[in-house]
């Protein structure tokens, strides 16, 4: 019997989103008294809630999402749960172990334990993060993705997003705001991260879904 654990954060008007950004707002448009259905207006990011980011998000020329064959949001993923080492760096020592496993894989997904503080404002700072030298190795896999369970790939002070640009620099998207990966086992599991399909889409919110 297969599982599904849903590994996404519902998407609504006082969800967590990245400084600066607006929150989602979500109006009744039609409802069954007035109009005989109910249909809702929703206003968002790209990058709301659980979502991929595609090349084009930082690199010039990047690829869009819609770009991309439908196969590449879906496939195996090796889960790393590095939660109980409390480290602010993600470095490569930690990722080599799995690197038979990871050339045999579609995704690699980093549980973190991040998730713990999502509705709160520690969830914003000081969350673990890949190094320069952990991210040049996962980029040279030949992944199709890789999540996180945080707010972004790279640490919230910076301006520059060397993380995200390793990263998407290989033709790889990232997936942010992941929930329950500590509901997976270690090892591999089937794993879907299917985007909204709209044209020259930079990101986009995404169903994150584990098969186990």
């Amino acid at each position: 019997m297969t599982t599904s654990i849903d590994l996404t954060h519902p998407i609504h008007e006082d969800m967590p989103v990245y400084p600066g950004t607006e929150q989602p707002v979500i109006i009744t448009g039609c409802s069954i008294e007035q109009d005989g259905f109910l249909e809702k207006k929703i206003t968002f990011y790209s990058h709301t809630g659980t979502h991929m980011d595609a090349p084009a998000h930082l690199i010039k020329g990047g690829k869009y999402l819609d770009q991309y064959d439908i196969s590449r949001f879906h496939g195996s993923a090796t889960v790393v749960h590095l939660e109980s080492n409390g480290a602010k760096s993600i470095n490569l020592g930690v990722l080599k172990p799995f690197e038979n496993q990871l050339k045999n894989t579609d995704f690699l997904l980093i549980h973190t334990g991040w998730s713990r503080h999502w509705g709160t404002d520690d969830y914003f700072a000081n969350f673990p993060v890949l190094t320069p030298e952990a991210a040049e190795w996962v980029a040279r896999i030949g992944l199709k993705g890789i999540g996180f369970d945080t707010i972004s790939a790279d640490s919230s002070d910076t301006q520059t997003y060397p993380i995200h640009k390793i990263l998407l620099g290989s033709d790889m998207v990232i997936v942010e705001n992941l929930a329950n990966l500590n509901q997976l086992q270690a090892g591999p599991v089937e794993f879907s991260c299917l985007p909204l399909a709209f044209q020259q889409a930079d990101g986009s919110p995404i169903r994150a879904v584990a098969f186990i």
